[in-house]
């Protein structure tokens, strides 16, 4: 299957403005020639990308950590994750960063679990899901002091084949913990050999 991948191409943006800018993301309008079918108008969240993490520990738990998230208007139970927002951070970098500041945990072994686009309709968003092995809480001087909706995190270890159930009961929704989860879930199943080294490029 070494052909069925994604193919980068993109179409000439003959014009584009940014209609709303925001804390964190834009909203920005494009008009794109997409040659014989004429140009088209599109709207899209641009948005800095992001990281989550999908720790697992000696006896197969996960990490899922429990976070409001107001736009839904629910508690989450999500891997530690968090943007892209860090001029010259790169994606492991990131994740290691998020690891600690969210779950006060480092890691001695990572690989790459997944690439997804959120929503590739209405966002540029890319993710990266990391497998975060071997870990360890950093010492009481070395914690992230939380605030707002991170001062309410609540951490849980997971057996991953119930943490499986939960995805696929609809009970666990936020796309990062349903991605990582799965995933985790089959690379296990295929022995983790398909994992890719912590610091391959972003596709």
């Amino acid at each position: 299957m070494a052909d069925l991948r994604d193919a980068p191409g993109a179409r000439r943006t003959v014009s584009s403005r940014t209609i709303h800018q925001g804390m964190v993301w834009d909203v920005v309008g494009e008009d794109v020639d997409l040659g014989e079918p004429g140009t088209v108008h599109r709207e899209f969240v641009r948005h800095p990308g992001a990281v989550s993490v999908i720790v697992l520990d000696d006896e197969d738990r996960v990490l899922l950590l429990s976070q409001y998230r107001h736009p839904v208007r629910s508690v989450m139970w999500e891997p530690p994750a968090g943007l892209l927002d860090v001029e010259g951070e790169d994606p492991w970098t990131a994740a290691r960063r998020e690891l600690l500041e969210e779950a006060d945990l480092e890691a001695g072994s990572w690989w790459v679990l997944a690439d997804y686009v959120s929503s590739p309709g209405g966002s540029d968003e890319t993710l990266r899901v990391f497998l975060a092995r071997d870990v360890r809480e950093v010492p009481e001087g070395r914690r992230h002091h939380r605030v707002a909706e991170e001062s309410q995190i609540v951490c849980r270890w997971v057996p991953l084949d119930e943490a499986v159930t939960a995805v696929l009961a609809g009970q666990v929704r936020n796309p990062s913990a349903v991605v990582g989860v799965l995933a985790a879930a089959t690379g296990r199943s295929r022995d983790w050999r398909d994992l890719r080294a912590p610091d391959v490029p972003l596709p």
